[in-house]
């Protein structure tokens, strides 16, 4: 009898841890399946967070003396203002340098930002559907154009710019020691090239022609010649938020239709950015972007 007792009790404990093991899964799986993306966080919270520099003209700029979030406009933070809007969310600036914008987006500091797309950059992030398309130019001394007339001649060069952009990298391939300046105003970065500190800002070419025509008194241009490699901006997220992508493009899409984009665009950059430039642009090869 006592033998067919603990035989029944072992059989009993083992019922019961059996149960225990597969609550323990159902519960790991229940965890797992209600896990909340991204958007399903933005939605319940009403509120999207942008990262933006403020410090590029025409694109992210304080529009006063006062650096208060209702004076911060430009094409790139208007078109998130209508973006947010479309998808019925409040926006919240957060004013961050280019260098922080990708570790920004992985630590869940901001949940989106405008950033060139590159075949580097996808590989850890998502990106909309691009709402701007440009071109990289340099800002030089226009007394000598920097002594610069091609790429090549970067070699030996100071270029301004930040430690994480495609242009920063850009000018390290071509031989170019490049000097970063944190979150910097323009004005910063053009006028150590005019006086001689540096020599170049490789860029956008709509950043770099409104940053240099607000500085006339430097002794700057855009260079007459270089006019190299298409790019394309659109909307960073994180890597595999499918459905906050999906509701960007959405939104996107309907402004591209109903004119929002090319309107936002000719009105900060005086130019169609949203559609590819018709200008013969030089593609340089093995750009490691």
């Amino acid at each position: 009898m006592k033998k067919i007792s603990i035989v029944f009790v072992l059989f009993i404990s083992m019922l019961l841890l059996a149960a225990c093991g597969n609550d323990s899964d159902e519960s790991n799986n229940s965890g797992e399946s209600s896990e909340k993306s991204k958007w399903d966080e933005i939605e319940e919270s009403g509120k999207i967070i942008v990262g933006t520099s403020g410090t590029l003209i025409a694109a992210s700029y304080y529009d006063g003396e006062e650096e208060t979030e209702d004076q911060l406009t430009g094409y790139e933070v208007e078109t998130m203002r209508e973006i947010a809007k479309r998808l019925d969310l409040d926006i919240e600036f957060e004013i961050i340098g280019v260098d922080n914008v990708m570790p920004g987006i992985k630590s869940g500091r901001i949940d989106i930002s405008s950033a060139t797309i590159t075949d580097n950059r996808k590989e850890d992030f998502d990106f909309s559907e691009p709402y701007n398309y440009s071109y990289i130019t340099m800002a030089v001394r226009e007394s000598d154009n920097s002594g610069i007339e091609s790429l090549e001649d970067l070699k030996g060069k100071k270029a301004g710019g930040g430690a994480t952009t495609i242009y920063s990298q850009i000018a390290e391939q071509f031989g170019a020691e490049v000097i970063t300046y944190g979150n910097a105003p323009n004005e910063a970065y053009l006028r150590d090239v005019s006086d001689g500190t540096t020599d170049v800002v490789i860029n956008d070419y709509y950043l770099t022609k409104f940053g240099v025509a607000a500085f006339p008194e430097f002794d700057l241009h855009l260079h007459p010649t270089l006019n190299f490699h298409l790019t394309e901006t659109g909307v960073m997220l994180p890597k595999g938020e499918d459905k906050l992508r999906e509701k960007i493009n959405e939104a996107l899409n309907e402004m591209r239709e109903d004119g929002t984009l090319s309107e936002l665009a000719i009105k900060f950059y005086e130019e169609d950015s949203s559609v590819i430039p018709e200008k013969e642009i030089v593609e340089v090869d093995d750009l490691d972007i």
